[in-house]
């Protein structure tokens, strides 16, 4: 039943239940994205496991979420239970072996695997706007906050990073408004309690460094089977928009990365959504018009994306268009729209002759599905009600003691285990903080005392945090400070901060993509 250059699914059955004959995924269409919808329970889990073992064994690095905690079996021999032996010898799947994969562990909290992590800067605006539900004032904030942070050489690490600069923003609101449109104070606060929020909810494991390096999810082995990142999702569904933004700033790092291709022999990499609905939920429409625009263009980057989801309703139609591989279990039909859902998937496909998809889909049993991929020169094949394979991998979850070993001896072991804090905006921000209480004393000082002849030339300082007394040109008088200190404009601020950049690291830029984050 094995074909080169085609992963297996199953094996499709005449209207008399006969068997028909093999249904594949062409590895040269992999890229070409993909769907997996089904009620709970139908088998969309083992769906989704199946094709990760036929890319794997193809050499093509897969990454996937274990939102339930059974996906983890993959990286376990399979074993010859009953029913799997009976559907092997149903399909003619003969010989049917067992097979442990290539698997790397991930967790953002860094306790069922290896820890998953990003700065702030890399996420951007957009995304960072998504995952605290801002309104659009507040998102204005975070977009100057960004430019600020870019101008004044601020690297945005971590939570408290991003917490001091609003907090320099808030105290320096009407200065910093003349020079990057109004900043509310109130917007300011409410950003804040939003990031406390997320901080309760464990956002603060997720930023900070060293930061993922995406060629560490795209590794191969020495026998050339393409390793598979399994993200363990159980806790982190407890927070569904933390899970659907982290998972779409990966998938816009890969974007914002990886060079274009074309149309390869086969992907680069394969990309399992699982939980789809939740990127959608709520959506502001600038975002889903971003993640199309992703999904349709990071096609020739080599990378395929396979959205995972109960309802095919979730996926707004613009991406659904670009989803040419799909496979879809059965679909319950009880309320309005279930009933609408039964039909958009059934009007998707290429109709079969033999029999109507409407019907076919309230009554498929577990583990068996309709079956269309690309073919040919890239249109899709004829559906097929098909019996998907038995996945050669164990079906169920590790171990503990079986998850450890394989997260000690994975490649990236020691790699993103320890936490690594370097200087950054809340650091830079504390220590002009600091300077400018010993400046401003300085003054008050001065004041109460003769001022004396200074020479020397112009500085620039961040709005806020204070300047020298005022220095007179050598041989004349100084004239007396009549209160304070002087500050110099946020443009010369931003000057001395770009000057200073442009002195360290020569000819680097920040250049943020299409979704906002940094690309490199």
């Amino acid at each position: 039943m094995l074909q080169e250059g085609k992963i297996y699914i199953g094996t499709s059955r005449k209207p008399d239940d006969s068997i028909n004959k093999g249904e594949y995924l062409e590895l040269k269409f992999g890229n070409r994205h993909g769907l997996i919808t089904g009620a709970t329970g139908t088998g969309k889990t083992v769906t989704l496991q199946i094709l990760a073992e036929g890319f794997s064994n193809a050499g093509v690095p897969v990454f996937c979420a274990d939102v339930k905690g059974d996906l983890s079996g993959i990286g376990a021999m399979g074993e010859p239970k009953d029913f799997l032996l009976k559907r092997a010898e149903q399909i003619g799947l003969d010989p049917y072996d067992f097979q442990e994969f290539p698997v790397i562990f991930w967790d953002l909290y860094g306790e069922k695997g290896h820890r998953v992590r990003t700065t702030i800067s890399e996420m951007g605006p957009l995304l960072l706007s998504r995952l605290m539900n801002a309104t659009d004032a507040q998102e204005g904030v975070l977009n100057i906050a960004f430019k600020i942070a870019d101008e004044g050489g601020l690297p945005l690490l971590d939570l408290k990073d991003l917490q001091a600069l609003l907090n320099y923003m808030g105290e320096n609101a009407s200065e910093l408004s003349n020079q990057f449109g109004f900043i509310s104070k109130a917007s300011v606060g409410s950003i804040q309690r939003e990031l406390l929020i997320l901080e309760q909810q464990g956002a603060e494991h997720f930023f900070g460094e060293p930061a993922l390096k995406i060629t560490d999810i795209m590794r191969t082995t020495n026998d050339g089977r393409g390793a598979i990142s399994v993200l363990a999702a159980d806790k982190l569904m407890m927070n569904p928009r933390l899970y659907a933004t982290f998972l779409l700033w990966l998938l816009s790092e890969l974007f914002e990365e990886l060079p274009e291709v074309g149309d390869p022999d086969k992907p680069k990499l394969v990309f399992f959504f699982d939980e789809a609905h939740l990127l959608f939920n709520d959506a502001p429409k600038v975002l889903v018009e971003r993640v199309e625009q992703v999904v349709r263009l990071i096609r020739s980057k080599g990378v395929g994306v396979y959205f995972v989801t109960q309802n095919p309703l979730d996926v707004p139609e613009a991406v659904l268009a670009q989803l040419g591989n799909r496979i879809q279990h059965a679909l319950r039909a009880y309320s309005p729209r279930e009933q609408k859902a039964v039909k958009t998937a059934a009007d998707t496909f290429r109709p079969n002759p033999d029999f109507n998809c409407a019907d076919v889909i309230t009554n498929l049993g577990t583990g068996e599905a309709l079956v269309s991929t690309l073919e040919g020169k890239g249109s899709p094949s004829i559906v097929e009600r098909t019996l998907v394979r038995p996945p050669a991998s164990r079906l169920g979850p590790l171990t503990d003691a079986e998850r450890q070993k394989v997260v000690d001896v994975s490649p990236v072991r020691g790699l993103y285990d320890e936490d690594f804090d370097r200087d950054s905006a809340y650091e830079m921000l504390a220590k002009r903080a600091a300077k400018a209480a010993e400046q401003a004393e300085a003054a008050r000082q001065a004041e109460e005392k003769p001022a004396e002849d200074t020479s020397g030339g112009s500085r620039w300082t961040l709005p806020g945090f204070g300047d020298d007394a005022a220095e007179a040109p050598s041989g004349k008088q100084a004239r007396p400070r009549s209160s304070g200190y002087k500050r110099e404009t946020i443009m010369e601020a931003a000057m001395k901060s770009v000057a200073r950049t442009v002195a360290t690291q020569v000819g680097r830029a920040l250049v943020r993509g299409i979704l906002g984050s940094l690309k490199r």
